[in-house]
């Protein structure tokens, strides 16, 4: 997979999000199958905070100024150092959808990086340009496999049926 397959990828992902996390009422959106399990917004605030503050930034700053420390980001401080709980769904996810098309419109305009500029990472050693791209997707995948399993869980509680028929995870 190249650079401009991934661009391909996080751009589609774009629609998929906007697919699965548009035109979900107020239950949904706050409801969560554990406690320590996030909802909905608490997913969309995370990657809008993600896709800024982490894997755009991250991967510019390695193609850029890979000698220097990367930016801090703290991800599960951020949901409540954030008030993630108190922020408009529908803003955030706008905001996002917003962000991934700067994001796209960026990798798209990119003439020739190096995606082998590395960071020497204290703990996790070299991480490359192309490590942060590759995980910027992977952190896609995962999202929407999160997404797709609280939908599940959520019909689950609002249904009497039996659900095995469907299938398993």
């Amino acid at each position: 997979m190249d650079y401009q397959e991934i661009t391909k990828e996080l751009s589609s992902n774009k629609t998929i999000f906007r697919q699965l996390l548009t035109g979900l009422h107020q239950e949904m959106i706050l409801w969560r199958p554990l406690p320590e399990k996030w909802c909905m917004l608490e997913i969309i605030c995370h990657l809008y905070d993600e896709e800024r503050e982490d894997f755009r930034a991250r991967t510019i700053h390695v193609l850029e100024n890979p000698g220097l420390k990367l930016p801090q980001i703290d991800p599960q401080g951020w949901v409540e150092s954030r008030k993630y709980m108190e922020q408009d769904y529908q803003a955030k996810l706008h905001d996002f959808l917003e962000e991934r098309t700067q994001s796209v419109q960026w990798l798209q305009n990119l003439a020739e990086p190096n995606w082998n500029n590395a960071y020497d990472h204290p703990k996790f050693g070299k991480m490359t340009a192309w490590l942060f791209l590759t995980n910027w997707l992977a952190h896609d995948y995962l999202h929407i496999r999160q997404v797709m399993k609280l939908k599940f869980e959520y019909l689950k509680l609002k249904t009497s049926e039996d659900l095995t028929y469907a299938g398993t995870w």
